[in-house]
Formats: structure tokens, sequence, C-alpha cells
């Protein structure tokens, strides 16, 4: 099989790859803002809630969450899971980066003084004020590093949708790969995987010297 038609059938599952990553990102980074928010809540049964919660998010393999939330209709509610495949996948994928996420966000959170709450409040804004205008753009400056090492982990670790029969790009490639006796399809995914990062570095290096006149 030439290299074209190897591209050919692998720009399916390079789609499919594009799909789990852009969706998974849209839905866990807000999610993880409501997690952190949780984690740093006042109430104990909140914040004791979502300190498990993220305890297990990040103390278990993404595969074995993935196959949990997979199977879980079957097995809870002898609910059919045949079209459960993909919306299983971007929720397992959701709820793990978001565990992440809700770290660093609490993390930038934190490290803002306190000064800037009371100048804020001597200023005359409220609450919600102070978060969109003085904190969040440091907070945003301060976790950009952590939040782009999270993002090039997913780009990675999109190849363990395979876990659920998902034709992700990898999956495809294995695939041609047995059945062709070749290393080919292996080398086409290196190279998609990095030049993936390499525009994700590209576009978050880009935010960053932006938030500089955040300081």
């Amino acid at each position: 099989m030439s290299f074209s038609m190897m591209l050919s059938q692998m720009s399916e599952g390079m789609l499919n790859t594009l799909g789990v990553f852009i969706l998974t990102l849209l839905f866990s980074m807000p999610l993880g803002f409501v997690v952190a928010f949780g984690r740093m809540s006042k109430c104990r049964p909140v914040s004791g809630f979502t300190r498990i919660f993220i305890s297990i998010m990040r103390g278990t393999p993404l595969m074995l969450q993935l196959m949990v939330v997979y199977f879980f209709p079957y097995y809870l509610f002898g609910l059919s899971i045949g079209a459960w495949r993909f919306p299983a996948i971007i929720l397992g994928f959701s709820i793990n980066y978001a565990a992440y996420f809700a770290e660093i966000y609490r993390s930038g959170i934190e490290a803002i003084p306190k000064g800037q709450y009371e100048a804020a409040a001597i200023l005359g804004y409220n609450k919600v004020q102070t978060f969109l205008k003085i904190i969040l753009p440091q907070v945003i400056k301060i976790i950009l590093p952590s939040v782009t090492n999270e993002v090039i982990t997913l780009v990675k670790d999109t190849s363990l949708a395979y876990s659920l029969s998902y034709m992700e790009m990898f999956s495809i490639a294995k695939q041609i790969a047995a059945r062709e006796t070749t290393l080919m399809p292996f080398a086409i995914s290196a190279v998609f995987y990095y030049i993936f990062n390499l525009l994700v570095t590209f576009v978050m290096e880009k935010l960053e010297k932006k938030m500089n006149y955040y300081i």
C-alpha cells in the first residue's frame, strides 16, 4: 500500500481525533472552573465531595474511567449502549480533564494576593466584577504554562479512545500496520501527533505573549 493510500485511510481517524480533542476542551475547561469553585467552597460537604472527585479522577487510569462511563448504563439500568460510545468518550475525557484543570485553576486563584480583593472592594466592585475584571486576567497569566502542558497531554491521550473501539487515528494506524505488516502507519501517526502539539504550543505561546500585559 502506498503512502498516499495510507494517509487517505487514516484521514477519517485524524478527524475523529480532532473531534475528541476539541469537544473535550470545550466541556472540560469550563467544568474545571465549577469543580475548582466547589473545591474552594466553605461548605464542607461541597468541598469534600469535589476533593474526593478530584482524587478519584487523578488517581485512576483514564482508560478505566472511559470503560466505567461506557458500561455504566448497561450494568446499572440494562440500557443499550450501542449509540453511547462517542458520548461516553467525550464525557469520560471531559470529567477526567476537568479534575486536572480544576486544580490548576485553584492554584492560580489562590496565588492572587488578598490585597487585590480588598482594593477591588474599595473601588466598589462586587464579587463577580472583581473576579472577571481583576482576578481572572491575572489567573490566566499564571496558569497558562500548566494549562498548555495538560492540553498537550490531551492530544496524546486521545489515542485511549481505542479502548472503546472508537476509530480514532491511532486505532486505524494499528489496523493498517497489522494488515500490511509495515511500521509506516505508526510513523504517520507520530508525525501527526507531533505537528498537532507544535500547533498547540504555538497558539499557547502567542496567548502567553498577549497576556504579558497582566503582570
